[in-house]
Parts: C-alpha cells; structure tokens; sequence
C-alpha cells in the first residue's frame, strides 16, 4: 500500500535514495524478492531508523517481519524521484566536462534525455557528440521553444555563465543544473542545483591529508 507524504523532503534524504535505489536492483538482478529496512541499513552503513524514515517519505509501507518488496520498493523511489517519467534536457558549452556528460548513459536510466547541445565553437557546431546534436548558442532561445526541454545543464565558463542564464530562463526553462564556477541569479520559480568538482576535490585533499 502506497500513501504519498506531503511533508517537506530534506534534502540528505534525497541523496540517499538514489544509493538504495542501486542497492535494490542489485537485489532484483540476483532474483530477491524483499528486503528489510535493518538490511538496507546494514549494508549501507547507516542506521535502520534513518532507512525507515527515509523510504517513508515515498509512500509505501513495509510488512512486519518480512520488510518490502523489492520491486515496488523500486517503483515506488522512481516514481517518487521523477525517474519513472520522461524528462527533455539540453547542454550548453561542449567542452572536455560537457562531452563526457553527453556520453553518460546513466541520465536515460533516470528519465533525463538530452536532446541537445549548444556551444559558440564554430567546429563544433554541426556535429553529433554520442548522437546529440550541437547547435550554435546564438540559436539558444529559437531551438528552446521547438525541443520541449524543462532542464538545462551549464558547463560553462564563469564569464558567460550568467548571460546564458538568462536566455534559457526567458525560453522558459524552469530547472539549472549548474556546472559552472560561478553562483548565478535566477527568479524564485526557477530551480537552480549547484555542482562545484572544485569543493569536492578540496574535500577529498583534506581528508587525505589528515589521515
């Protein structure tokens, strides 16, 4: 039984759904059928209350003593995290970072087709990067309104980063994904998510260097 929670998510919750989500189609790759928040916990290294309350949030109800099952468990985080549907995505700035995202499988998996990409490289233009088309920017505002995508991704340079910002957010996108090293303005209805592989390096140095 499914019952949607209208509270508030926090956000470390959202980021462990997805690890329970890999964790569950292991589980459904080697045949199992159901699998207990304490074993979740367990090979997760986290504390099964946290597990409990986690997986609450997407609606679904464990049995006692014998856990979820595994399959609506799986249904039941994709549809929750929007993965079950299908969402249009474009790129903009095809640089070293922008290809290897344009040749990363894993999006499709998770409802996120990228449709197309855009940069300002005149050798670039024209060419299919892992069969996504790349357009001139200048093009941006004009392609938006044909190709139906809600989410732009920016690896940009910091310096144009706001600019594009701006021409993707009056084309009506209504969700940044931001790879760019620079905090952009965007209105309140827009959603913008911050990727800063600089702070994430500087994490994994210190704890090296503290070991």
């Amino acid at each position: 039984m499914e019952q949607k929670s209208d509270r508030k998510v926090p956000v470390p919750t959202v980021r462990r759904l997805p690890r329970y989500l890999h964790l569950l189609k292991r589980c459904q790759a080697n045949g199992r059928e159901s699998i207990s928040a304490t074993d979740i916990a367990n090979r997760l290294e986290l504390e099964s209350i946290q597990v409990r309350k986690d997986i609450s949030y997407t609606g679904i109800v464990g049995k006692p003593r014998v856990g979820y099952a595994v399959d609506e468990l799986v249904g039941a985080i994709e549809d929750f995290l929007g993965w079950s549907s299908r969402t249009n995505a474009v790129l903009i700035g095809v640089g070293s970072l922008g290809s290897a995202l344009l040749g990363y499988s894993g999006f499709q998996k998770h409802g996120l087709d990228i449709v197309a990409a855009f940069d300002n490289k005149e050798e670039k233009i024209g060419m299919d990067v892992h069969g996504i088309p790349i357009y001139n920017t200048n093009e941006l505002e004009q392609r938006l309104e044909t190709l139906e995508a809600t989410i732009a991704i920016l690896t940009l340079p910091a310096a144009v980063a706001q600019e594009v910002t701006d021409k993707i957010v009056k084309a009506g996108v209504k969700g940044i994904w931001n790879f760019s090293p620079i905090k952009i303005s965007a209105p309140d209805d827009v959603i913008v998510q911050y990727e800063d592989l600089s702070a994430g390096l500087a994490v994994l140095s210190i704890k090296l260097g503290h070991k």
